[in-house]
């Protein structure tokens, strides 16, 4: 069982997000960010009433967002202890939360370890000022790098950073220079995401007139070969498609996600996932607490998954994996198109052989065609 807790505060909106988060300003006086810990930790209390005699020790919790850590330490230990009570801790739960370099300080980690996280994760996206400004990032280019090593002296026992590639005006050598520093820092995880332009954000405005290019898929296809070539170097080999890490620092709330476990997120917009049922919480923050603090269910919608939907998702979560995919788990339709598939390059041939679908490097770049032959 994982828990997921969505906090949708930011102290200001980058140009390339479209995350359900809010800055000050667009909530106006809707909802308080001073106590909304607590509208967090009322909804984990309703979520372990939900579940009943069904609820069990949690495995792993991963505080997203937004920039969680706007909430300040006591106010994300006060949700920790609230999950801790309300249906207990497995003796070596994985605790995560997000931060951006800039909302943090050392005595913050500090608190945070105390108060039971183990694991951290910052926005770095770029150590190349022109790429942050594009971004429109607030910290410098060495916060990051900075924050990473303090968590790690403050007794972290795993550190992410969050990388982003393909943004107009990156070169391969700003790449390279980002990567390296990330490895520098001493982090047993990366994560690389390709820049993705979203429709209605600041980003697709500018592109749309003409003042960014678009980016271009053959780049992003490079700026990927350089991210992994460069971190499995240094000893960060590919677990997921966008995630690095060596054995026993992979994120184990995402290969939740991605082995289809037990979820249950909390928050605004928030999705959860068990025993095959899916659901999701309403979106805007004023609504959602509203709801909750009258006792009311948050949930917006929700769906049963079919055999045949919970069969695409094990495919379509269990190709990104680096361990791969049981033949087994394909429906014999899909099986058939395997031999393609590793004719073009795309899986690898020994490994399809011994029953094991597993993306070949080219395949990695093109993992949601190969997701898309073997699920259509």
């Amino acid at each position: 069982m994982g828990v997921y807790v969505h906090v949708p505060f930011c102290s200001s909106r980058c140009g390339y997000c479209d995350f359900n988060t809010y800055t000050a300003t667009e909530l106006g006086d809707t909802v308080r960010r001073d106590t909304f810990h607590e509208v967090l930790a009322a909804e984990v209390r309703f979520a372990a009433a939900s579940l009943g005699d069904d609820r069990r020790p949690v495995d792993t919790v991963f505080v997203g967002g937004g920039t969680p850590t706007l909430l300040g330490s006591a106010g994300l230990t006060h949700i920790l202890d609230t999950i801790r009570q309300q249906f207990g801790l497995a003796p070596d739960a994985e605790v995560t939360t997000e931060a951006n370099p800039d909302s943090v300080d050392e005595r913050m980690l500090d608190e945070l370890r105390a108060g039971g996280f183990t694991r951290m994760s910052f926005g770095m996206q770029s150590t190349s000022p022109t790429v942050l400004r594009v971004l429109d990032r607030t910290h410098t280019p060495g916060a990051s790098l900075a924050m990473a090593r303090a968590a790690s002296l403050a007794g972290f026992e795993h550190v992410n950073l969050d990388l982003i590639y393909g943004t107009p005006g990156e070169s391969d050598d700003d790449l390279r220079r980002t990567v390296a520093d990330a490895i520098a820092a001493g982090v047993d995880h990366v994560s690389a995401y390709a820049l993705i332009v979203e429709d209605g954000t600041p980003l697709a405005r500018r592109v749309r007139r003409g003042e960014l290019p678009a980016p271009d898929d053959d780049v992003m296809a490079d700026r990927y070969a350089i991210v992994d070539a460069l971190l499995t170097e240094a000893g960060l080999p590919w677990y997921e498609v966008s995630n690095w890490a060596p054995p026993g620092g992979e994120c184990r709330h995402n290969l939740g996600y991605w082995h289809s476990d037990d979820w249950w997120g909390i928050g605004p917009g928030a999705h959860s996932h068990v025993a095959g049922v899916r659901w999701w919480n309403g979106k805007h923050p004023s609504t959602y607490a509203q709801r909750v603090n009258t006792g009311q269910s948050p949930e917006a919608e929700r769906e049963i998954l079919t055999e045949s939907e919970q069969s695409m998702e094990r495919v379509m979560l269990g190709l990104r994996l680096a361990e791969g995919l049981d033949v087994a788990q394909l429906p014999p339709d899909a099986a058939a198109q395997v031999p393609d598939l590793v004719e073009r390059g795309l899986l690898d041939g020994a490994r399809a052989r011994a029953g094991r679908l597993v993306l070949t490097d080219r395949g990695r770049l093109l993992a949601d065609a190969v997701i898309r032959d073997l699920t259509d």
